[in-house]
């Protein structure tokens, strides 16, 4: 356009676009919405439904999968068909419904209730996709870095404030004879209808690209072509030097070479759902081991441990270790925050050891003044009024017993060195492993590591719904277990790491860049150099 034209209106004098405050305060409801909901999941199907532990934590953990499977649906929905943001409205609008159906099954003369909890974990599962769509497609390269810092504080807090009020609203208020569990839903029903609004408030400064089809689907075509032209090749056929060669009768080399470097990655990605099984317990077991501490959970922990452990490990923890002269690859970061997590579990496995210790000796000393009672009574029948002190001493403790507070003095306080250290995995893993991947990946292939990134945590979830239907431990034993399990995967994961050869994702565009004018009479030397491409180890060290 001419020089005329207005320039973009910025936010209060500063550098950022007007439309990141309606991005902003969507995702900050959104994710109040979301957390705030999953926060109450547990204990609403423990104490309201009646479900037992295991079958409560399998659903939650049922839940948690689908909600990272159905993003490459709406990832798929919205790059083949719909578009970003028409797909972020209508399954918005789902999502809503999800959140309505769960607030109004929680009244307890409304429904079935086992309806109401399936319809609504399928409806907020799938419209999770939406959420996960990319909202940096309308700013510009210059705006994105300025964009996340903002973008990864305004999920965190509405994490953090979500996992404190939405409790406090199913304990401290009550309606219908019990904790108010539909005000509790109903609070994040209302914030996630307030991001639906705001994102379409916003909706005339968005940059919006029509669908130009899916990455996914052409690399997973690509892929299958190969396997499928290998498979039918003969043995006179001359020999490719890598499997996925065997594609570039229909596919571009530079595409080949680009899912090669993926593979890479993606190969690095196996031992991952581990971590996650560990993770999300958080919201399971951890929270079912707070039930039956003297004080109410601190799920809340983790978000706020979050805000505070970041710029610790950027600003400080790092640069000291550089000092010491120790090279810091995002791979020993992510090792290193497996450990953390596996001593995570180990602190929780010492914790619920004490609490069925207590509870034991609390019940064994309970049978014990029962006896004894018991005796007393039976040699002491023919005094009336002996036997009538028995009765109301036996009738006084029985309430003081029911009351889950006074069956265990141990202290929540106790939870908080395994928050501080899962805490500290998921900085050392969970970021570093998103930079690493972006850093080792083309730039048109962000959105499939992305994808493979989901599906760890979906199969870590997965994982944990097997363990707690099928192995039947005690929940010590089961802590210990995972503990055990990921150790081993750390020691898989550091061999992989090992023999990971570092790349350039740049090297390739500027090799395809600076060949693009040569003729193709120089194939067999191009399909040489591009095969060496990502044997080229880099010598930079990315930052958190």
């Amino acid at each position: 356009k001419s020089s005329k034209s207005k320039p973009d209106k910025k936010l209060c004098g500063t550098n950022y676009p007007i439309s990141i405050c309606f991005i902003v305060v969507n995702e900050f409801c959104e994710r109040f919405s979301y957390y705030g909901m999953k926060a109450l999941l547990t204990l609403y199907f423990l104490n309201y439904l009646h479900w037992d532990k295991d079958l409560s934590t399998a659903v939650y953990h049922a839940f948690s999968s689908l909600c990272y499977f159905t993003p490459i649906l709406g990832a798929l929905i919205a790059d083949s068909w719909l578009g970003k943001f028409k797909t972020i409205i209508y399954l918005s609008i789902v999502y809503v419904i999800g959140h309505v159906v769960k607030s109004v099954g929680a009244i307890p003369t409304v429904g079935n209730n086992d309806v109401h909890i399936f319809t609504h974990c399928l409806q907020v599962s799938c419209s999770i996709s939406s959420v996960f769509q990319c909202f940096l497609d309308h700013l510009q390269v210059s705006e994105r870095q300025k964009f996340f810092s903002i973008f990864y504080m305004s999920i965190n807090a509405g994490s953090l404030l979500s996992t404190v009020i939405t409790p406090i609203l199913r304990g401290d208020v009550q309606c219908f004879g019990g904790d108010c569990y539909a005000l509790a839903f109903g609070v994040p029903a209302a914030l996630m209808i307030v991001a639906l609004v705001v994102f379409i408030a916003g909706s005339g400064m968005y940059k919006r690209n029509p669908p130009q089809g899916n990455i996914l689907l052409e690399v997973c075509n690509c892929i299958g072509f190969a396997i499928k032209n290998r498979w039918r090749s003969l043995k006179s056929d001359p020999q490719r030097n890598h499997w996925l060669d065997w594609a570039e009768e229909k596919y571009s080399k530079r595409l080949i070479q680009e899912i090669k470097m993926v593979l890479r990655v993606l190969v690095l990605y196996i031992p991952l759902p581990m971590f996650w099984a560990l993770f999300d317990q958080q919201g399971s077991r951890w929270t079912l081991q707070a039930t039956r501490m003297n004080m109410a959970f601190v799920r809340m922990l983790n978000a706020l441990l979050i805000l505070v452990f970041v710029p610790i490990f950027d600003l400080v923890i790092y640069p000291l270790v550089r000092l010491c002269r120790i090279n810091v690859t995002p791979l020993r970061k992510m090792a290193t925050g497996m450990v953390f997590a596996a001593l995570a579990f180990g602190a929780a496995t010492l914790v619920e050891v004490n609490v069925v210790v207590r509870m034991s000796i609390n019940h064994q000393s309970f049978l014990l003044v029962v006896k004894t009672l018991q005796a007393s009574t039976r040699s002491q029948k023919h005094h009336f009024f002996q036997f009538f002190n028995v009765v109301f001493f036996f009738y006084n403790i029985v309430p003081h017993k029911m009351e889950d507070v006074k069956a265990n003095n141990v202290h929540i306080a106790w939870q908080i060195p395994q928050y501080v250290l899962i805490t500290a995995g998921e900085v050392m893993f969970s970021i570093t492993g998103l930079e690493f991947s972006y850093a080792q990946a083309p730039a048109n292939m962000k959105s499939v590591l992305q994808a493979g990134w989901l599906l760890t945590v979906a199969f870590g979830n997965v994982i944990v719904l097997i363990v707690a239907e099928g192995a039947g431990l005690e929940q010590w034993k089961e802590f210990l277990l995972f503990a055990g399990l990921l150790l081993g995967v750390f020691f898989i994961f550091s061999i992989m790491a090992y023999f990971y050869t570092y790349v350039d994702p740049d090297q390739l565009d500027k090799f395809y860049l600076e060949g693009s004018g040569k003729e193709e009479s120089d194939d067999d030397n191009t399909k040489k150099k591009s095969n060496d491409i990502n044997l080229k180890k880099t010598e930079k060290s990315t930052r958190l």
